[in-house]
């Protein structure tokens, strides 16, 4: 019996090998010999960054066709030379990734409860999304560190995450690993051009930004003396930094969450005494540009939108060319915005950087004259980035509006220093309550001139900066509130005086609405000269071709191109437009941000051929990231700039108002920052100036 059961299990084992012998036959696929050498060339990390089941999947992709020769995140340009030389192909720049954590906060978050189990993080946010209030936040039990087969990172002591970024292969694992999406892989391309999102961690300061500039690793940064570290945090967002340090009206100070104990913190202080050191220096701090990839941009236009598109496409690597009207680089932040605010100097380092870094500049070329969009084409730009500005004031609409010397505000901004060098005995009325009629009020009076503003709104109504406003209260100018002009009167064709009346406000308290003039209330004031700056808007002239056709579709709002509010592609697909010829007249760091979003619809359009809009984009402040009440343990003074006396700001143009801030009261004041993240903040910030005289202990929540 045992016998006849061994015989049959030979039987059947002999049959099945036969079976399987004539089937290897039939079936044998050879493998391509090429696989083995691709796999040799790999490190064997098997980490799967790659996409693939380890390295031979790899290899076999890769001679399949399906993998490019730079496949490896693990390798070097050399290993992917080699594999490259295998397959007789080339190899392909492959921009370099690396793990990035986004959470500031750390133990900082409020808890929850007190979890008592797995030492994971996976585990614990599996109860109700973990113990901290803070729902992208670092959990902190290092499951990244545990997974990372690169010894790439480590817990620092507050429980955050440290990637050593020299030692990151871009594997993935660890964001992979990570429940909150605190670590996330990142490249040059992705950091320049990412807008903010929603489940991002994001500072107050950082969502009321235009430019979405990461203020708080920034002033971090400069706190603890790393200059050089700032400024690249700076240019991530923001290329001309020590123009927004000078001119911005900083809408991020207003949010600050310091202003809940104090005062908020001087970011827009802080980041011009940042780009500043740099230019004392006299060395720019060297810029990472990806390699040419051979996409040619046009950019028609060299002010802020424009110079700030052609930064961020030079970087990601793509070639842009800039066609300027004028003979110099800069719009209107040279030659209109006045020296004792922005000076030349300063403007000519910004425009210099950014052309040092290959970026092609054109100048004296006007849009719709001498090229076209039809002409670029030719010339085989892939898209365009319109940006021409808004240089237009219009016409006051009243009597004798027309007569001689009346000016509109741009033109004699201009001509100050040109034509219009001495206004000694002269009287000036400036109509408007914008940051350009405060140019034109200050600008008179430093040409000898009295001026008078007729400002149609309060003082807290106006468009003005408030600190504009003051500058020119104190060097003597007249701005008479709730006033309009009724006419010019003119003598032998030259202005002479302007009529004017009082506007109210139907509710004087809260001073809603448009104010309406007032009754028995005209008034009379002599004029030499009459400068008309209460709006500036798109001259439509350039938006029309030869027969006077639009080009484009406007908008009925701002009366500039109409393009989508997030990616700025006008409904020709390979034009873009930013800045003020799309939105109207608006503040300059809205114009940077302009030319970065055009710049990241641009790079997408060009290699992809389609440009997708963000997931989960941070448009309104997110509402629980805004607190009622904090407890921080010390106050400090708010930094001071340094100015300039009233009276040598009468009487020159070349020395700027605010002065720079020594280095140690930088750091001071970057002591202020309280590190904030969505809901977390640092309570114990400013603790190294405990000693100093002027700091105050608060022991209670809320102003002292």
């Amino acid at each position: 019996m045992v016998t006849s059961s061994i015989l049959v299990l030979f039987l059947l084992g002999l049959t099945a090998a036969s079976i399987l012998a004539v089937a290897s036959r039939i079936l044998y696929v050879k493998e391509d010999p090429r696989v083995a050498r691709v796999e040799a060339c790999l490190p064997g990390a098997n980490c799967g960054g790659c996409g693939f089941p380890g390295c031979s999947a790899a290899a076999a992709a890769v001679v399949d066709g399906i993998a490019a020769p730079e496949v490896c995140v693990v390798a070097n340009l050399e290993t992917a030379s080699r594999i490259a030389g295998i397959m007789g192909a080339e190899v392909q720049f492959k921009e370099p990734k690396v793990a990035t954590n986004i959470c500031s906060g750390g133990s900082r978050a409020n808890l929850l409860f007190d979890y008592k189990g797995v030492e994971d993080c996976r585990a614990e946010a599996l109860l109700y999304g973990g113990e901290k209030s803070c729902g992208i936040g670092c959990i902190g039990l290092g499951t990244c560190v545990k997974v990372c087969g690169f010894n790439a990172i480590r817990l620092s002591d507050a429980g955050l995450p440290v990637v050593d970024w020299n030692a990151c292969r871009s594997c993935g694992k660890c964001a992979e690993a990570c429940p909150t999406g605190a670590i996330r892989i990142s490249s040059v391309t992705s950091v320049l051009l990412h807008l903010n999102q929603t489940d991002d961690c994001l500072a107050p300061c950082m969502q009321k930004c235009p430019a979405q500039i990461n203020v708080r690793r920034f002033i971090q940064q400069l706190r603890q003396g790393d200059m050089r570290g700032a400024l690249l945090t700076i240019k991530e967002h923001n290329p001309l930094p020590l123009i927004v340090g000078r001119v911005c009206p900083a809408p991020c100070e207003n949010i600050c969450r310091r202003k809940i104990v104090d005062e908020g913190v001087a970011i827009h202080t802080l980041q011009r005494f940042v780009a500043d050191w740099e230019m004392h220096s006299g060395v720019r701090v060297p810029l990472h540009c990806n390699p040419p990839s051979g996409h040619r941009v046009a950019i028609i236009g060299g002010g802020p939108a424009g110079l700030s598109c052609a930064y961020f496409l030079r970087r990601v690597g793509h070639e842009p060319v800039i066609f300027e009207k004028r003979q110099h680089i800069g719009g209107m932040m040279r030659g209109v915005i006045p020296e004792y605010r922005l000076p030349k100097k300063v403007v000519d380092w910004e425009v210099q950087t950014i052309l040092n870094l290959g970026v092609e500049a054109r100048t004296g070329v006007a849009f719709g004259k001498d090229v076209t969009v039809a002409d670029l084409e030719r010339e085989g730009f892939e898209a365009i980035f319109i940006a021409t500005g808004a240089w237009k004031v219009p016409p006051l609409g009243i009597e004798n509006d027309d007569a001689e010397g009346v000016l509109d505000a741009v033109s004699f901004l201009y001509g100050v220093g040109r034509e219009y060098t001495d206004l000694r005995g002269k009287t000036v009325v400036v109509v408007g309550g914008s940051n350009t009629a405060m140019d034109v009020v200050r600008s008179s009076v430093r040409l000898g001139a009295t001026a008078i503003a007729l400002v149609p709104s309060i003082q807290r109504k106006m468009s003005a900066n408030k600190d504009e406003v003051l500058r020119a209260l104190e060097i003597g100018a007249d701005l008479r509130y709730l006033t309009a002009p009724l006419g010019l009167v003119a003598e032998d064709g030259a202005v002479c005086g302007v009529t004017y009346c009082d506007l109210a406000y139907d509710d004087p308290e809260k001073a809603k609405g448009d104010p309406k003039p007032v009754a028995g209330t005209k008034a009379f004031v002599a004029a030499d000269l009459v400068i008309a700056a209460t709006d500036r808007v798109v001259d439509d002239s350039l938006l029309r071709d030869a027969e006077g056709n639009p080009i484009f579709k406007t908008d009925k709002k701002t009366g500039g191109i109409s393009a989508n509010p997030t990616t700025l592609q006008t409904d020709i697909p390979n034009v873009f437009v930013g800045g003020e010829v799309h939105t109207g007249r608006n503040i300059l760091i809205q114009a940077v941000s302009d030319g970065r979003r055009a710049a990241r619809s641009i790079h997408f359009h060009v290699t992809q051929g389609i440009v997708p809009e963000p997931d989960n984009q941070q448009v309104q402040v997110i509402p629980e990231t805004i607190l009622k009440d904090m407890h921080v343990t010390y106050s400090i003074p708010r930094v001071q700039e340094p100015l300039t006396s009233v009276e040598e700001r009468r009487h020159t143009f070349k020395e700027e108002v605010a002065g720079s801030i020594s280095y140690e009261t930088a750091r001071k004041e970057a002591s202020r920052c309280l590190r904030c993240g969505l809901t977390c903040y640092d309570a114990d910030a400013g603790a190294e100036y405990t000693l100093d005289e002027d700091v105050t202990v608060i022991d209670a929540p809320g102003r002292e």
